[in-house]
C-alpha cells in the first residue's frame, strides 16, 4: 500500500491545480450557450480532460466508441465522482445524478450549467418526468448518461442495475451505449481506493490525490437499439447492459462475483 502513496507536496500540488481548474471551469461554464449543443460538447470534453490532468490521472481507451455519436443513451458502472470526468473527456453528454450532488460546493453549480439532471433516487414519482426529460433530450440529438446501479460500488464488481430509466431509450427509439470503467493503481493493479462508496467527498478527494498514480480504463460495448428488438421491454435492455459491463469488470478483478442462483 505504501508504494501507492504520493509525496505530501505532490498531493498539495494536485489540490492546487484542481482548485485552479475549478475556477476556470466554473467561469467557462457560465459563458456556455445552453442552446448550442456543439459548444456545450466542446466545453464538456475540456472539462473532463482538465480535471483528470489536474489530478495526474491517466485515461486509457480500451474498446473505443462506435455507432451513433449523438442522441444516445449512455449507461455505465459507477465507482467514483471521477467517472463523470473520464466519460466526459471521451463521450460528451448530459448526466443523470442524485439530487444531493446539486448541493455540492462548486461541482453542483457546474453540473447544472453542464446540463446535469438531478433526481431524487428515493422517489418513484420522479421516474416518469425524468424519463420524459431524457426522451426529449435524446430526440433532440443530445447524449444522456446515467449510472443504473444508482449508487457507487467498490469498482471491483457491480451492483444490480435498475431498469426504470431504460424506458427513455424505448420511447425515443434511441441506441444504448454501455461503458465499463475500471480503476488501476500505479503498479497496474485493480484498485478500489478511488471508490466513493463509503466516504464523503473530501475523504474521497484526499484518497485520490494521495495515490501515486491512477489509471482509468474505459471500454465501449457495441451499441444496441430498442428498435431492433421491439418485443423487448426495459428489463431486457437493462440485462444486456448489465451483462456486458459485469463481464468486463470481472475479467481482471481480484474479487470474483458469486454465481447467480
Amino acid at each position: 500500500m505504501s508504494k501507492q502513496k504520493a509525496p505530501f507536496f505532490k498531493r498539495l500540488g494536485r489540490l492546487c491545480r484542481l482548485a485552479a481548474w475549478l475556477f476556470r471551469t466554473a467561469r467557462d461554464l457560465r459563458a456556455i450557450d445552453g442552446n448550442n449543443a456543439e459548444e456545450r460538447n466542446r466545453a464538456v470534453v475540456v472539462l473532463g480532460k482538465g480535471a483528470l490532468d489536474a489530478l495526474d490521472i491517466e485515461l486509457e481507451i480500451g474498446v473505443p466508441p462506435q455507432g451513433n455519436v449523438s442522441g444516445t443513451l449512455v449507461v455505465a458502472n459507477h465507482v467514483s465522482w471521477l467517472d463523470i470526468f473520464a466519460m466526459s473527456a471521451v463521450y460528451p453528454s448530459s448526466f443523470i445524478a442524485k439530487q444531493e450532488i446539486s448541493g455540492w460546493p462548486v461541482l453542483g453549480k457546474m453540473g447544472k450549467n453542464a446540463g446535469t439532471v438531478f433526481i431524487n433516487r428515493n422517489s418513484r414519482r420522479d421516474v416518469e418526468p425524468i424519463n420524459q426529460a431524457i426522451c426529449a433530450a435524446l430526440k433532440a440529438g443530445q447524449n444522456v448518461s446515467f449510472f443504473p446501479e444508482a449508487r457507487t460500488s467498490s469498482g471491483l464488481g457491480i451492483l444490480p442495475f435498475k431498469a426504470a430509466l431504460f424506458q427513455s431509450a424505448i420511447d425515443a427509439k434511441a441506441p444504448i451505449q454501455a461503458v465499463t470503467l475500471r480503476y488501476y493503481d500505479g503498479e497496474g493493479q485493480r484498485t478500489d481506493l478511488p471508490s466513493y462508496a463509503e466516504v464523503n467527498l473530501f475523504q474521497s478527494l484526499w484518497r485520490i490525490v494521495s495515490m501515486k498514480k491512477i489509471r482509468i480504463r474505459l471500454d465501449f460495448s457495441p451499441q444496441y437499439k430498442p428498435t431492433d428488438m421491439p418485443d423487448k421491454d426495459r428489463y431486457v435492455l437493462k440485462d444486456i447492459a448489465e451483462t456486458a459491463i459485469g463481464e468486463i469488470v470481472a475479467s481482471d478483478s481480484p474479487v470474483q462475483p458469486l454465481p447467480k442462483k
